[in-house]
């Protein structure tokens, strides 16, 4: 048996985008992911205790700020409690992605947390359709740059 060797193709440039005139429309910076990011690092550093270390909302355990995620109580997929700091928390890696009850956990610590009555109104608002403009996204990722690089002071990590 022989094998035939090809020659590799050049990967093609991706087609430009065009609206409906025709107008080539250059690609929006994605204002979801930049926001996530911030708001992602605000909710560890948050979470985190002056010595580095964080407590999993889940399972309680102690563990070093660098194995801390920003867990939702309410999916990510509710864009309406997506960005809500009463529905996010640090949590372990375990718990956030690999463990299918740490909801469960999650629920009692979080009304501990934050209290039944917030949680109630956590509840409904996640219900509730939402949409956010490029604006709101824009001012919202500068505001956690500004919390983030306060909290990275504090914080000394």
């Amino acid at each position: 048996m022989y094998y035939i060797k090809r020659k590799a193709k050049k990967k093609d440039k991706p087609l430009p985008l065009f609206d409906k005139a025709g107008v080539t429309v250059k690609k929006k910076p994605d204002l979801k992911a930049k926001l996530d990011k911030e708001f992602s690092l605000f909710i560890r550093l948050r979470d985190c205790m002056p010595n580095g270390y964080f407590k999993c909302i889940s399972c309680g355990q102690i563990k070093p700020f660098e194995q801390a995620d920003c867990g939702h109580y309410f999916s990510r997929t509710h864009l309406s409690t997506r960005f809500d700091e009463n529905n996010c928390h640090a949590e372990c890696r375990h718990c956030n992605r690999f463990k299918a009850d740490h909801l469960e956990g999650y629920r009692e610590n979080l009304i501990e947390k934050i209290g039944q009555q917030k949680f109630i109104l956590l509840k409904s608002k996640a219900s509730e359709a939402s949409k956010m403009t490029d604006f709101e996204y824009e001012q919202l990722i500068k505001y956690y740059k500004a919390l983030n690089k306060k909290l990275l002071k504090e914080k000394g990590i």
